[in-house]
């Protein structure tokens, strides 16, 4: 039944079936335009019975498909938030086939403290599903979303951007799957994204991430990388704002036609694709974002900070590429990411 899962306690085969603690002041089935929370109890020193309080829209217009639509994921990416607290305000549901479920800030403590992680419990919200309804504050939401959200929703966007660490190309992703027919709708909606660059993505690790609970579920799911820096620019929020539209009206969910802009088509292949540094230091980015650059080349350097007299090490290419990614902060860390080189297939 909703709200209640079966869990494994111990080693000892023991069942508890517990709910969520998270409450929603908004009805997913009613018509018309809801601003509300989903309200999480949360005892602190500060407030003893107080709560995170989530902000979600709803905009419903009777039956149809279902869209989900998250931001902040992680707390230190704006691209997404600043187009979903917009299209909350300004989405008409006289103009909608179906519910449109608008999350701006998923993991709203990381947000409010433009942290990638939670300033209260370090969670990762995207290496946290399915999460627990008994777990840390990220586990709760984590799990919210895997029992309530994600089964209401037939299509999932999600925006992510580099952060404060990396930064990006703009472009919309999805994965490559084992249901070609899941598949297919995926990059269907990539394509109608219409993002400057259009990505088959890797994940390093894709364990416990949003992403894989939603393609788990038969979700069509799709994801964005939007620069980084831990800020926005004009352009890749004018690209979230553009993307979201042309997404619902792909999935004849929004009035009006879809804005068709050319796109790059990227792969990335193999776990090649990724660069990672071996020492500290000071990095010098050897190719800017965008450009071509060939397997064995050098894409960074870095410079020892310790002494002088030290010659830089080196980072090369592993394959031939676009440079989609690279290291933003100007001191990097052994076995930080360097750079994502990605092969452009069309």
């Amino acid at each position: 039944m909703p709200g209640q899962r079966t869990a494994q306690a111990g080693g000892e085969g023991l069942t508890m079936s517990r709910s969520s603690p998270i409450s929603a002041t908004v009805d997913f089935d009613r018509d018309g335009v809801q601003h509300g929370f989903l309200r999480l109890p949360y005892s602190r020193d500060d407030s003893a019975w107080g709560s995170v309080m989530i902000p979600i829209c709803v905009v419903k217009n009777g039956s149809g498909p279902t869209a989900l639509l998250t931001g902040g994921n992680h707390g230190d990416e704006y691209e997404g938030p600043l187009a979903l607290y917009e299209l909350a305000r300004t989405l008409d549901p006289k103009a909608v086939a179906g519910s449109v479920i608008i999350v701006p800030a998923m993991n709203y403590p990381a947000f409010r403290a433009g942290t990638r992680t939670s300033p209260i419990d370090k969670g990762n919200m995207n290496r946290s599903f399915p999460g627990r309804p008994d777990g840390t504050v990220t586990e709760k939401i984590a799990d919210y979303f895997q029992r309530e959200l994600l089964p209401r929703a037939d299509i999932v966007l999600d925006f992510h951007s580099g952060g404060r660490t990396l930064d990006f190309v703009p472009f919309c992703a999805a994965h490559i799957l084992p249901d070609k027919k899941q598949e297919a709708r995926a990059f269907a909606a990539v394509e109608a994204f219409s993002a400057p660059f259009s990505m088959k993505m890797l994940e390093i690790d894709a364990v416990g991430m949003y992403d894989s609970a939603a393609e788990e579920m038969g979700k069509v799911f799709v994801t964005t990388e939007l620069g980084g820096g831990g800020t926005s620019r004009a352009e890749t929020v004018r690209i979230a704002r553009r993307g979201i539209l042309n997404v619902l009206r792909h999935e004849g969910m929004v009035d009006g036609a879809v804005e068709k802009l050319p796109t790059r088509w990227l792969d990335m292949p193999s776990g090649d694709c990724f660069c990672f540094a071996e020492e500290d230091g000071m990095i010098e980015t050897m190719v800017d974002l965008g450009e071509p650059i060939e397997a064995g080349a050098v894409v960074a350097r870095i410079h020892s900070t310790g002494r002088t007299g030290q010659a830089p090490q080196e980072i090369r290419a592993r394959i031939s590429g676009l440079l989609t990614a690279r290291h933003f902060p100007g001191l990097v860390k052994a076995g930080d990411c360097v750079s994502v080189v990605a092969v452009v297939e069309r």
